[in-house]
């Protein structure tokens, strides 16, 4: 399920606990409402509150990490790309082919993670064209000289890194946030409108400040999981370090 669509469902669930607080106000008899029973409501929903908070702070920290360390995956995947180009060019013509496959390898992952023609997005696999068969081509070089040998070690170091970059980035594709934290935090959220409404006046003041603050809560949990979905969405990683990086492949 998108973001986009959780969010929605978060906000529904949210303001029609206020709702449903401003509906109960009408029906509940008089000493449900007294000074007392608001007290021991206010305690109760103080500790919903603060658990809510623990549990919130806990998803953002989790969906920030993970941005962070796809990004910098990212990052290091396209460094890694440039330090391959430039160990197969020192290494002579003979890499050409190699390189042109680096370079339609990088393309590859642009396209597909990145596209520009409204197509949405997908994760390139790990064995995606290019993956293997360039680990193969590097090894097939033949190197006479003990510097093309040492240059082909060194390209074929860098080619198991990308590789194993490339696995990791697959494999993070999920999302980091326990589906259960996130129904469990959005039930208390829901609670505490609830009792926001049980004892707010019906009028057009109160219900426009639980709308507004239905949909604050629904686009604080929006972001959050636009987060956690880094290749995808509003606030994507950006590609500017491979774009930066295939024109000068095989070059």
């Amino acid at each position: 399920m998108s973001a986009m669509a959780t969010g929605g469902i978060v906000f529904a669930c949210v303001f029609g606990g206020a709702v449903l607080g401003l509906l109960l106000r009408r029906v509940l008899p008089d000493h449900h409402r007294s000074s007392d029973s608001k007290d021991v409501v206010k305690l109760g929903m103080g500790l919903l509150a603060t658990m809510a908070a623990l549990v919130l702070s806990l998803l953002i920290a989790s969906a920030k990490g993970s941005y962070d360390t796809q990004r910098s995956e990212l990052t290091q995947l396209a460094a890694n790309f440039a330090l391959l180009d430039r160990a197969l060019a020192h290494y002579g013509p003979d890499a050409n082919d190699a390189r042109n496959l680096l370079r339609q390898t990088v393309a590859l992952v642009l396209d597909q993670t990145w596209p520009r023609n409204g197509r949405p997005a997908t994760r390139p696999s790990p064995d995606a064209i290019g993956a293997c068969s360039l680990y193969e081509k590097i090894q097939a070089l033949w190197a006479p000289s003990e510097t093309q040998r040492a240059l082909r070690a060194e390209a074929l170091k860098i080619a198991a890194d990308l590789a194993r970059t490339r696995s990791l980035l697959f494999v993070q594709a999920g999302s980091s946030i326990p589906l259960p934290f996130l129904i469990i935090l959005v039930f208390w959220i829901a609670v505490i409108f609830v009792s926001f409404g049980l004892f707010a006046p019906s009028n057009v003041t109160v219900v426009a400040t639980l709308f507004v603050c239905a949909l604050s809560v629904s686009g604080a949990i929006f972001l959050i999981l636009e987060l956690d979905q880094p290749f995808q969405g509003f606030i994507q990683i950006p590609s500017d370090p491979l774009r930066s990086a295939l024109p000068n492949l095989g070059q």
